[in-house]
């Protein structure tokens, strides 16, 4: 399938490829929908294996933070940006001239941190274009937001535990903690303050370490995560770890994590999933703190309302679930029709505003 064609499947607006051989940069933004407002979303820092996989990621991703912003109630589009590379190639002119990229779209995209990028690169993005949040809190920006989406992710964890075990009560469920970064290291504190019994499996052993200092539990490595008989599985890395080789190896009965995109064909994965009785909250919907937060920054209210307002994930999460067992579809395809239906109404106001 070319690029167009997509574009055309997902429903996206535009695509940007830019270079910058200078400072290695080569990068794609994606803007699925605008319906709502400017299309937001992270910019991750990643080594994908061909410019084919790195577009498949940025379009699954804006994507999903358009109906990320729609069911959290924001007037925010979906967007996101793929840098193609290792970490390693960090530098002040590789963000900067990504920034110049993000300014040459006039504010339809606005970008912020995402895997492998961080506050200091946000402000060094920022010297090129003010259509940048997660700047750090000295340059007038609310600084990292992983403590806000882990926030929201421990009260959907909740949510999807008083629904499958008759209470939210975290204290002695077992939590086995995909992805140890920052998002994972918050979650973990949360559920450690609440008296979970954590597992940790990160490629990255000072991370594993880290968590086990602070928070005790146990690693694992590997496949064996999968297996695991624990209460709730929460990945928190990279997507597509639910799918058609690990499914078969499932045990716990809840799925809910900070990682975008953790069912790697949507329909099928899901159904699968409902098939084994096995509760997904999905991914757009319970990591959608680290959006309110960057939306509150745009908005100059304080953090202690984003925080509020992630917590109100619980609500959603559990309303979500609910009215997939009561339809009889997958809890994915229940968010949908959620954030659907509030694009639709506002692109049906906007339209009736155009035609008066």
């Amino acid at each position: 399938m070319d690029p167009f064609e997509q574009m055309a499947a997902l429903g996206h607006e535009q695509v940007v490829f830019t270079r910058n051989d200078d400072v290695g940069l080569r990068a794609i933004i994606g803007i699925h929908d605008t319906t709502l407002g400017p299309a937001l979303g992270g910019c991750r820092l990643y080594p994908y294996g061909s410019e084919a996989e790195a577009l498949r990621d940025v379009l699954r991703l804006s994507r999903g933070m358009t109906y990320k912003a729609a069911i959290a109630g924001l007037d925010l589009g979906g967007g996101k940006a793929v840098i193609i590379g290792d970490p390693g190639i960090k530098s002040e002119g590789l963000f900067r001239a990504f920034g110049r990229a993000v300014e040459s779209l006039g504010g339809r995209y606005i970008t912020a941190e995402d895997m492998n990028t961080n506050v200091e690169d946000m402000n060094n993005i920022s010297r090129e274009t003010r259509w940048v949040t997660g700047r750090g809190k000295a340059t007038g920006g609310s600084g990292d937001p992983s403590p806000v989406t882990a926030w929201g992710v421990f009260h959907g964890i909740r949510a999807t535990a008083e629904v499958v075990f008759g209470s939210p009560n975290m204290e002695g469920k077992k939590v086995a903690i995909q992805g140890c970064g920052n998002v994972g290291y918050y979650l973990a504190k949360y559920l450690h303050e609440v008296g979970a019994e954590l597992i940790y499996t990160d490629i990255n052993g000072a991370r594993v370490a880290r968590c086990l200092e602070e928070f005790g539990g146990r690693a694992v490595e590997g496949d064996e995560y999968f297996g695991l008989e624990v209460d709730v599985l929460a990945p928190c890395a990279i997507g597509g770890i639910i799918n058609e080789r690990t499914i078969p190896k499932l045990r716990a009965p809840i799925i809910a994590g900070g990682a975008n995109n953790v069912l790697n064909e949507e329909k099928r994965d899901g159904e699968a999933l409902m098939e084994k009785g096995i509760a997904y909250a999905p991914d757009y919907v319970i990591n959608a703190g680290g959006l309110i937060n960057v939306y509150s920054e745009l908005k100059g209210l304080p953090l202690a309302k984003a925080m509020d307002d992630s917590a109100n994930i619980f609500s959603t999460v559990k309303e979500i679930i609910n009215a997939a067992k009561g339809q009889g579809i997958t809890t994915m395809s229940a968010a949908n029709q959620l954030a659907e239906q509030r694009i639709e109404t506002v692109a049906r106001i906007k339209r009736m505003h155009i035609g008066s």
